[in-house]
């Protein structure tokens, strides 16, 4: 997957997108020692690999995704809405087998997501993991965070639940891998499983994510313990009518949240509507350290509408885009999330790769090393070439036609070649 290339060079390109910055026609950017060296416009002395018509930008953000999954070949259905597409993934895990090759399985799937994600032109992932396999994530790909997620709504599991949690956590430093911790969701974890977790990310200074107001049934449940996810539950033999879990709701999940240094909220699909409204405040209110990370073309396929953008925009909420995973998704290209965006007329091109770049990095706490093309920044780039000529280059960054030509990684090429 990764080929080396000179440990110093200069390129050249048609349009450079610095993402801190307007765009550069004709510009130039030199790597040294898998960083940014320096950038500019003006002609240079010397060799220069010149990429001709190609757009270069920072390494693109898939802040949300489940790589386990990658091995999928086509979305599940969505028809039913959210609970009915989760007894669907839970029934995709239990038919298959349950082995000693199912970890390898696991890696193998992990491995086809990175090396797909890396051709895409992304370079950092917010990876969602109920299976810890920190072999799987090498050096020779994108920089990985990963968000030990944990579910459970018995009492009795919280301490075996956070021992495992902590036990993981450690596995994933000791590899030298980002790590985070991620309560699935309101449906799913019981108050005190979560907020143990949460107050053990906090003392270790780690960021979380979660995933929140995802649907209207989640609502129903926490408020009134009925409704689809209570079905859902009672089939799974998750919920104990004799003995209900205490659920908090997305409004107090967010209040834990942000304890933390940094926190996600997964989707956010019903923020600010109805008894969202709180918890919209709330998640205003902690914006220095929490923001939203949305799915467009999982949101679309589970809700009908694309995310609720302007309603976080106009709250000065940063945003950032991910992909969830290929059991919602027929890809993991953010850039078809940014299309399907500009196209549902929620933001401009240049709009939605900010999201994808500058909130990425910030929301995944890796804002100081992905995002931004800038001196001294590692040279983490996605290398583009249209396929037609284009005034505005970010439209013709997201554009269909687009292809991503090379992906490097600290000076390194992860994907492509050039």
């Amino acid at each position: 997957m990764t080929a080396n290339v000179a440990s110093e060079m200069t390129l050249r390109a048609r349009h450079l997108l610095p993402m801190g910055g307007g765009a550069i026609e004709n510009g130039w950017l030199r790597i040294a020692g898998g960083r940014i060296v320096a950038l500019g416009r003006r002609e240079l002395p010397g060799p220069v690999h010149d990429l001709g018509d190609a757009i270069i930008l920072p390494g693109l953000v898939n802040a949300h995704t489940h790589l386990e999954f990658s091995d999928v070949e086509t979305p599940l259905p969505g028809d039913g809405g959210l609970p009915v597409w989760i007894g669907r993934v839970v029934q995709l895990r239990r038919d298959r087998p349950a082995n000693d090759s199912a970890a390898a399985r696991i890696c193998k799937s992990i491995e086809a997501g990175l090396r797909e994600s890396a051709a895409a032109g992304v370079t950092a992932i917010g990876e969602i993991a109920t299976a810890v396999l920190p072999a799987a994530y090498g050096p020779d790909g994108p920089r990985v965070r990963v968000y030990r997620e944990a579910l459970g709504l018995a009492a009795a599991a919280v301490d075996a639940a956070r021992s495992a949690a902590t036990r993981d956590l450690d596995r994933l430093t000791a590899a030298g891998l980002a790590a985070g911790i991620s309560p699935h969701a309101p449906y799913s974890v019981a108050a005190r499983l979560g907020k143990t977790l949460l107050r053990s990310a906090c003392r270790r200074r780690l960021p979380a994510a979660m995933h929140l107001a995802e649907s209207a049934a989640e609502a129903e449940l926490v408020t009134h313990g009925t409704g689809p996810f209570r079905t859902l539950l009672e089939e799974l033999g998750a919920w104990q009518p004799a003995a209900p879990p205490t659920l908090l709701s997305a409004a107090d999940w967010i209040s834990q949240l942000a304890h933390g240094p940094r926190g996600i909220v997964v989707h956010g699909t019903f923020l600010g509507v109805n008894s969202g409204d709180e918890a919209l405040a709330r998640l205003t209110r902690h914006r220095d350290r929490l923001c939203v990370a949305i799915c467009p073309r999982t949101t679309r396929l589970l809700s009908g509408s694309l995310p609720p953008l302007a309603r976080f925009r106009s709250a000065g909420i940063r945003v950032a885009i991910g992909t969830d995973s290929r059991a919602s998704n027929p890809d993991l290209s953010v850039l078809a999330e940014c299309q399907a965006l500009v196209a549902g007329g929620l933001c401009s091109p240049a709009e939605s790769l900010q999201m994808a770049t500058l909130h990425g990095a910030w929301a995944l706490m890796m804002e100081k090393r992905s995002g931004l093309l800038a001196p001294g920044r590692p040279a983490d780039l996605a290398i583009l070439r249209p396929a037609r000529p284009f005034r505005d280059p970010y439209e013709a960054a997201i554009d269909p036609g687009t292809h991503v030509i090379a992906t490097l990684r600290s000076g390194k090429l992860i994907a492509g070649r050039l």
